[in-house]
């Protein structure tokens, strides 16, 4: 029988990374993702894996460049302000067209953020790409433990089988909510040869390799090297693409929302149902690749979209993009937070409640 345990989201990271092959984490302490770094510390020693906690974010981000490049499995995880810290080294990893994951933990706010409080400000730059060079990755947003545990695996096959960095992104409710995770081995076809890897003459029939820069791996031109790129990022878009739908078949109003404010609104969708309104929710699972057709077909089916998100508005300028304008979109973004009396200390910011999705729900129907 497949082992069950009552362990939280960030928890479920780690061992859904080791669960996934992964034997190396460079990483350095920032709230609310510290269980992860925690429990890789305590834990690779014990499979022969290595953890090292460096001096900084970017010398993480570093440290899984080099790992990668070895052909290992390697991976860090951060928060916010963290993950700013990490672009230029994320920019080389995906110049070098080497594996590799990184788990952002959200937390509100820019600057140094809200290490205590719940948000998903960081949509932009994630599926943007924060650093320089007109790069992709591929962006994974679990809304359970499970899906954490799950995902990692998945995570660690995608970035060897297509050779892009992974991002799985979640935040502080994800990472801290305790549920039942199943410890299931998951499986995917085998990856492809490493031969590309820097792992010493050795390892390597006693040939020498060396590594040189995207550009000159495609004889100096640039476009040589972004067409190749584009080929990559045409067949992620056209075999990996994820996305699950709830009670949409015959609603009249459809939620969008990924991450925990998924949850939320997955449960407004029912207590909607349980009033006689015919609401659905569409959860996209990769951010990028996002399913664009998919939801424009539902969108127009419906013909109204509420997106739920924990910020002031980003994933509802994408899904305005997608629908053309063809259907109304409307945002409950961070003011639809419950937001308590009292300072920082004493009150707390809240978070969006099924209540308050409810709410609105009934003014747009």
């Amino acid at each position: 029988m497949t082992e069950r345990l009552l362990i939280d989201g960030n928890e479920a990271i780690a061992r859904g990374a080791i669960a996934g092959g992964c034997n190396y984490f460079f990483g350095y302490p920032i709230t609310p993702q510290n269980e992860i770094p925690e429990f890789m510390s305590r834990e690779l020693p014990k499979i022969g894996g290595v953890f090292v906690q460096s001096e900084s974010e970017a010398a993480s981000v570093y440290m899984v460049y080099g790992g990668a490049l070895a052909g290992a499995r390697v991976m860090t995880s951060t928060s916010s302000p963290g993950f700013s810290l990490m672009q230029e080294g994320i920019s080389y990893i995906a110049e070098a067209e080497v594996p590799a994951v990184i788990v952002n933990v959200m937390r509100m706010g820019p600057g140094i953020g809200t290490g205590g409080q719940h948000g998903q400000t960081d949509y932009r730059q994630v599926t943007k790409g924060g650093g320089h060079g007109a790069y992709r990755c591929i962006i994974l947003a679990p809304y359970s433990s499970q899906e954490c545990f799950d995902y990692m695996q998945l995570a660690f096959h995608l970035a060897d089988k297509y050779r892009v960095l992974v991002l799985v992104l979640t935040d502080f409710i994800i990472g801290r909510m305790a549920e039942v995770v199943e410890l299931r081995k998951l499986e995917f076809e085998p990856p492809p040869e490493k031969d590309w890897a820097l792992k010493g003459k050795a390892f390597k029939g006693g040939r020498r390799r060396c590594y040189v820069s995207a550009a000159f791996s495609y004889g100096g031109v640039p476009p040589r090297y972004y067409h190749h790129m584009a080929e990559v990022y045409q067949k992620i878009k056209d075999e990996e693409i994820k996305h699950e739908t709830y009670r949409d078949e015959d609603a009249v109003l459809l939620l969008l929302a990924y991450g925990s404010s998924a949850r939320m609104a997955k449960r407004a969708v029912d207590m909607a149902r349980a009033e006689g309104h015919r609401v659905g929710l569409f959860r996209p699972i990769t951010l990028w690749p996002f399913s664009e057709e998919a939801l424009r077909q539902a969108a127009c089916r419906v013909g109204k979209v509420l997106v739920v998100e924990d910020s002031p508005g980003e994933l509802v300028e994408d899904v305005k993009c997608i629908c053309q304008g063809k259907v109304p979109v409307h945002l409950l973004g961070i003011w639809g937070r419950y937001t308590p009396q009292g300072d920082i200390m004493t009150g707390g910011s809240g978070i969006i409640y099924p209540e308050n999705i409810l709410e609105k729900i009934r003014g747009l129907i």
